[in-house]
Order: C-alpha cells, then structure tokens, then sequence
C-alpha cells in the first residue's frame, strides 16, 4: 500500500508531512503511551478508574506485530500515567506490555527511566499523548501523535507552535484515537496488507511473533519519594 492511499483515508493533521512520518518510524524501537485522554475520555468511576477499548488494544498488538515484521523483534511498549489505574495494569499484563508507569507527575523522569532500562534513546520512541503533563516527554521523543480535544483549541495550538507533535489524531480519547495513531504507523511502514493477512490466517509468522511476546513480563513502576521504585 504505497502512501499516498494510506493518507486518504485518514482525516487527521499531518504537522510533520507524512514522509517525514514515514522515516521517523523506521527509526522507533518503542511506543509509548499516556493513559487518560488517550486510551478514554479521561472520566473517572468513584474508584478512580478509567478504562480502556479493545478496538485500541487490538491496534496496540497490529503495531507491535508490524514492527515485528519489520525488525524481526518485539518493540518495548509502556504505558506512563500521572494516575495510579488498575485497568492500565488490567490491559499491560494482558497484552505483556514491557511496564507501566504510574504517579508519574514529571514525564520526562519516566522516559528517561525506560530508556535506560531497555537501551534506546528518546529519538527511538514513539509517543502518544493529549495533555499538557505529556509535552515535557514529547519534546523529547522522536515521533509524537498528539489526541487533541475540541474543548482546548490553544492548547493543541501550543503543541503545534513549539514543535510538539507530528500528528494531530481526527478521533479523540476513548473513541478510537488510539487505534487511529497505531493505524496509521501501521500503514505508513508499507507493511498493512502483510501485518493483517498474516493475523487473520494466524500463520507460523504470527504464532512465532506472539510466542515471543507473551514472554514478555511486565514491570509496574510508581513514583515515590522522589524516585521511581518498582512495586
């Protein structure tokens, strides 16, 4: 699928032009995600509890099985929330993401960390985010999809102006902004067709790729006192 029928079908902003996306993403060795506004709406139960779709988890594992495809390894993937949210831990054990983050108010100390654990440099990470809490860790990151809201035009304004983001999503949290983003990473690597054949055939390929992954075990981190500590 070469990229200009990729791009048709997706409404949202290029910031970066979708070349520049392209070859941003042949460098990506990891895919980072912020949780609320991201993966929801950012509306939370009495329990302080956000959930996730399983259209979104689904276009997590398309992404990784892409990469896979691509570089013959299962990129690292975590989640980094400013909140503590069981069902961000629910989702990371299940897919075998490689950690989450949680109570993390400085975004970058995160990154940092992850970076060091799994020894790759923020230019490899890709970063999908919607706040202000996240342009700390975009600005740093080598691919930045930002989920914007109606409700804050300026905000997503700043992101653009300051060189923030590469991609504005057209959906928005909780209604399928993460499938948009990892959707479209998806066919710009110019391997769609191949990633969704081969999931829909469940071949050796794909076995071989979910093998290896679901031998990832995931580490859950919190900040406290002043420090990053595993729980």
């Amino acid at each position: 699928m070469d990229i200009n029928t990729v791009i048709s079908h997706f409404k949202g902003n290029f910031i970066a032009t979708p070349q520049q996306v392209q070859e941003k993403l042949s460098c990506i060795k990891a895919y980072i995600f912020d949780w609320d506004g991201v993966f929801n709406n950012g509306v939370k139960d009495e329990n302080g509890t956000s959930s996730f779709s399983e259209v979104d988890a689904m276009g997590t594992n398309m992404l990784r099985f892409n990469h896979y495809l691509r570089h013959n390894d299962v990129p690292v993937v975590a989640i980094i929330s400013g909140e503590r949210n069981s069902a961000a831990w629910t989702l990371t054990k299940r897919e075998c993401f490689h950690g989450a983050y949680s109570k993390i108010k400085l975004k970058t100390e995160a990154l940092q960390h992850l970076c060091e654990k799994h020894g790759i440099k923020p230019e490899e990470v890709a970063f999908v985010f919607d706040d202000v809490l996240d342009f700390g860790a975009a600005e740093m990151c080598g691919l930045r999809i930002m989920i914007p809201r109606p409700c804050n035009p300026l905000l997503t304004e700043f992101a653009v102006q300051n060189g923030l983001v590469d991609y504005l999503t057209a959906n928005v949290g909780g209604e399928g902004a993460v499938r948009e983003a990892v959707e479209l990473l998806t066919g710009l690597s110019g391997l769609y067709t191949e990633t969704i054949s081969n999931r829909m055939r469940y071949t050796d390929t794909y076995l071989a790729y979910i093998t290896l992954r679901n031998q990832t075990v995931p580490s859950f981190y919190i900040y406290k006192d002043s420090q990053i500590i595993e729980e």
